[in-house]
């Protein structure tokens, strides 16, 4: 049973943004032209192709479809205030979720099934959370382009590694950096930062027969060690080699950015602020939802 959360009326973006995000954003709008020349490469129709083949190949959540999966996408577009984009569930032994922001085109998200397999209702919402954090920041400029190209290295033969190569190393670092942020919506969303990291913990080292058995306190500390073990010069290298070619940070850095985050005085401020503001209003309009 998911606790009742803050609605936090009017949030912005900017006002839970990781700061690797923010400077990797700066850094990444001074490579001319990043957009068209992924269209270019693709084609103009390569957007409308994968959106037909999602709908081919995946089941669009509603009222009338998984209705307890539409609930939780509700219940987080309220919390992080933004409008509901589609929501699919597609049959994939990979456990992964993605978002799509199409030019002209409704906005939708996709979650395997096997990730859906292993979670709990609350961790479920916050990888939905997660990815509407790509939406409310307006990641899809970039990340459009990149989940395409990552797709079209797998479906098309012959062209995957001059895909590969087609991404920059610029472009991974922003990824990488935009996935905190979005770790930090699923934060507001659920309200509890266990939840999160349980989510991070289960996609590394997790099962539907695994997931129960893990420990989330030993997962917390495996984190804090990592933090410690990155801070010396050899650990710093082996961390950028690691990392450098991946699309997201590794879990347990993750797990630690959120373990961090949810200690703050910004993150609390922000829940205190949403709170009182809520409240004010309630005053005005004489009710109080808290769900």
């Amino acid at each position: 049973m998911l606790l009742p959360k803050t609605q936090l009326i009017g949030l912005k973006a900017d006002s839970f943004r990781h700061p690797l995000d923010l400077e990797a954003t700066q850094a990444l709008k001074q490579i001319p032209g990043v957009d068209m020349i992924v269209r270019s490469i693709l084609g103009p129709l390569a957007e409308q192709v994968f959106y037909v083949e999602n709908i081919a190949s995946s089941v669009l959540v509603g009222e009338k479809q998984l209705p307890h999966l539409h609930q939780l996408l509700l219940d987080a577009c309220k919390i992080l205030d933004i409008e509901p984009p589609q929501l699919y569930v597609r049959q994939h032994p990979a456990p992964n979720a993605y978002t799509f922001a199409m030019r002209g085109k409704q906005p939708f998200i996709v979650v395997h099934t096997s990730l859906i397999d292993m979670l709990e209702p609350e961790e479920i919402q916050a990888v939905i959370a997660h990815e509407l954090g790509h939406l409310k920041c307006d990641h899809s400029v970039y990340l459009t382009p990149v989940n395409i190209l990552i797709l079209a290295a797998a479906v098309v033969p012959n062209v995957g590694s001059f895909l590969a190569q087609a991404i920059q190393a610029q472009l991974l670092e922003w990824i990488r950096c935009a996935e905190f942020t979005c770790d930090r919506a699923a934060l507001l969303a659920t309200q509890n930062p266990r939840v999160v990291m349980s989510v991070l913990m289960k996609l590394a080292g997790g099962s539907p027969t695994l997931a129960p058995q893990l420990n989330l306190d030993a997962f917390i500390a495996q984190a804090r060690a990592y933090d410690e073990i990155s801070k010396t010069e050899l650990g710093e290298m082996v961390k950028a080699t690691r990392t450098s070619q991946l699309t997201h940070p590794v879990p347990v850095l993750r797990a630690r950015e959120i373990d961090r985050w949810a200690s703050s005085k910004e993150y609390q401020k922000l829940l205190q602020n949403q709170k009182i503001g809520y409240n004010s209003e309630v005053a005005t309009k004489g009710e109080w939802r808290n769900w």
